[in-house]
């Protein structure tokens, strides 16, 4: 796809936030791009729970099918006290086998960038785990995040295969920076989409409800709407599509026309057929994982496949 021959110079320390520096860095580069991490405002978010409802998108129902098996087997290994940490939290439903299974948990810190959201998803947690101090932590889970005092070991819970949207030296530096958060003597669950058929993670990302194409757009709403943009909406479309090489699902917000739009009072350039990019999801084959947790200060303690190695969970202490 063409892309903007110049970049605009802009005046960084103007912005008012970061959600407005990112978006204007990365929509004035040569090869545009948003961070995913902007989809979830609270629309993005019910989307998203949209998503994880369909047929086609798999690693959702897989995973969920996976996690009281995982549940059961952590009960049977993990015997202390713990606070529960998840990155990227979201609506909280995954968790609940965990907390279920886990007679030590005593404290669940849920961090997400939305804020509203994750409140409401604690709120509605809480009535049913009136034992367990629930408290969620507004931030960028991607950060070192400081928890404050917690009760116990640490136990981090990072599901949805989320780690698949860094690249792997992004995915490295997560969790060497998860291993900072949680601290010594800690232990995470991570979820991880395997590599398989073309046929079955197009699907996936190309949903015939279109709304997976629906969720891509909305951060440009989102854009207009937060940022004083004018982005035609309407003059992009949804593509996603897997790289074979790279072993990830790339997704892209498409311009049908030759346009310019103003975001935040800077002029933005499209070409017809200019693309940003949005998304990537890396998928991996459990020996690949092992070994990029390895390198990043993780030791395998767990490994469990689902049916048809559509998706893969582990466990891992923190050396």
């Amino acid at each position: 796809m063409p892309t903007s021959a110049a970049r605009k110079q802009y005046d960084a320390d103007a912005f008012e936030s970061e959600f407005e520096t990112d978006v204007v860095d990365g929509l004035t580069r040569a090869d545009k791009q948003l961070s995913p991490k902007y989809f979830y405002d609270e629309q993005g978010s019910r989307f998203f729970d949209q998503i994880c409802e369909l047929d086609e998108y798999y690693p959702y129902k897989t995973e969920l099918r996976l996690l009281p098996l995982v549940a059961r087997d952590l009960s049977r290994i993990l015997k202390d006290d713990y606070s529960v940490i998840e990155f990227g939290a979201g609506s909280l439903l995954k968790i609940r086998p965990i907390l279920d299974w886990l007679r030590g948990v005593r404290q669940f810190l849920p961090i997400d960038i939305s804020g509203e959201h994750l409140r409401d998803a604690c709120a509605s947690l809480a009535v049913d785990y009136a034992h367990i101090d629930i408290r969620p932590v507004e931030g960028d889970f991607t950060q070192e995040v400081e928890l404050g005092k917690t009760v116990g070991k640490r136990l981090g819970f990072f599901p949805g295969s989320t780690i698949g949207n860094f690249t792997p030296q992004q995915a490295r530096d997560f969790l060497a920076t998860a291993k900072q958060t949680l601290g010594r003597d800690s232990y995470i669950i991570i979820g991880v989409d395997t590599k398989k058929s073309t046929q079955i993670l197009h699907r996936a990302y190309n949903d015939a409800a279109g709304i997976t194409a629906k969720f891509n757009l909305n951060i440009l709403h989102r854009i207009n709407r937060e940022l004083s943009g004018n982005i035609p909406v309407e003059r992009f479309e949804h593509y996603a599509h897997y790289d074979t090489q790279a072993g990830c699902i790339k997704m892209h917000l498409v311009s049908l026309d030759k346009q310019q739009c103003r975001v935040a009072g800077e002029d933005i350039h499209f070409a017809k057929g200019e693309s940003i990019h949005t998304e990537s999801s890396y998928k991996y084959r459990p020996d690949e994982f092992i070994a990029l947790a390895a390198s990043a200060g993780w030791d395998c303690e767990k490994e469990w496949l689902a049916e048809g190695e559509l998706f893969s969970m582990f466990l891992f202490k923190s050396e």
